[in-house]
């Protein structure tokens, strides 16, 4: 095992194709950052995928594997993937050689099998995991793990003797120094003294809140509410083009970027119940409606949901 580097410890940190995976990694990395301000830290996600572009936004550096998911809905589509795994594996070992971490800490996502398979003969390895129901990859890794860090108790699919309860890592800055709450509703152009619904529909939008609020428009205007809709990215212009003539009271966005503002400016927030958004909601302490995702892997937004229904917390 390689000795850790105590002065400047190197790091490599893997998960990405969704916001679930990537701002949990670098929530890790901020945090390493601000104990550790000499660490070296480099991040490997998938080619083409979300964390190819909040990472660097984020301030740090990126390598991108060709790997891609399993496309479980047609499998002559998945001709290709030994091959990108192939490759991802080889690119995985010369990134782990050149860089010699001292750690690698994966949270999940296809993008992080390859790299941290490669680094776990040569160092230890963390994972994290987010949901109440454990992700493929994550389970694949956890007999070679050195620790596993969960947001949920007592999920049997990892060896008990290596899980601490941790809960998820988050954006510490979203939760600082909140703006005053009129000044964020008139950031997004809105009237602070309109109730404002803040709507997210988890880091790639959701159809169904897009569909919802599209047939609700005249409802909100009737009731003189406001919106601040993350619509995601594929279906923004649709949205767009559909609204295109100015709806008063309705603020339209692909991604939200400061949700500091968006959190301070809500008076009820609706969202899809994927782990971070949970996390996150639990510190922001406003009303939620959530509305999981039906076909999330053994349903578990809809448990992630019912974790803060039981408590009377949405």
């Amino acid at each position: 095992m390689k000795q850790s580097s105590k002065i400047s410890p190197k790091i490599i940190i893997s998960g990405g194709g969704t916001g679930g995976h990537i701002y949990p990694a670098i929530a890790i990395a901020d945090e390493i950052k601000r104990r550790l301000p000499e660490a070296d830290i480099l991040f490997v996600g998938a080619e083409g995928k979300m964390e190819m572009e909040k990472v660097p936004k984020a301030g740090y550096p990126i390598i991108g594997l060709p790997i891609a998911g399993i496309n479980r809905g047609n499998l002559l589509s998945n001709f290709s993937f030994p091959f990108k795994l192939i490759k991802s594996l080889n690119l995985a070992s010369k990134t782990v050689r050149e860089f010699q971490p001292d750690i690698a800490v994966g949270t999940g996502g296809y993008a992080s099998g390859p790299l941290l398979k490669r680094a776990s003969k040569i160092v230890p390895i963390v994972i994290q995991e987010q949901n109440s129901f454990p992700g493929i990859t994550n389970k694949l890794l956890a007999k070679s793990a050195a620790a596993i860090c969960t947001a949920y108790e007592g999920i049997s699919q990892f060896p008990k003797e290596k899980v601490h309860h941790t809960g998820n890592p988050i954006r510490a800055e979203l939760f600082q120094n909140l703006p005053e709450r009129n000044k964020a509703v008139e950031s997004f152009g809105l009237k602070p003294e309109k109730t404002v619904i803040l709507s997210v529909g988890g880091s790639q939008g959701s159809r169904t809140l897009n569909n919802a609020w599209l047939e609700g428009m005249d409802e909100l205007e009737k009731n003189k509410v406001q919106l601040i809709w993350q619509t995601g990215k594929l279906e923004y212009q649709k949205i767009k083009e559909q609204t295109a003539k100015d709806v008063a009271g309705i603020h339209i966005s692909e991604f939200i970027y400061n949700m500091q503002d968006a959190y301070a400016a809500a008076d009820i927030i609706v969202s899809r119940a994927g782990a971070m958004a949970i996390s996150e909601l639990c510190l922001i302490g406003k009303p939620v409606i959530l509305v999981p995702f039906p076909f999330a892997a053994e349903d578990h937004q809809t448990k992630n949901a019912k974790s803060l229904v039981d408590k009377n917390a949405a």
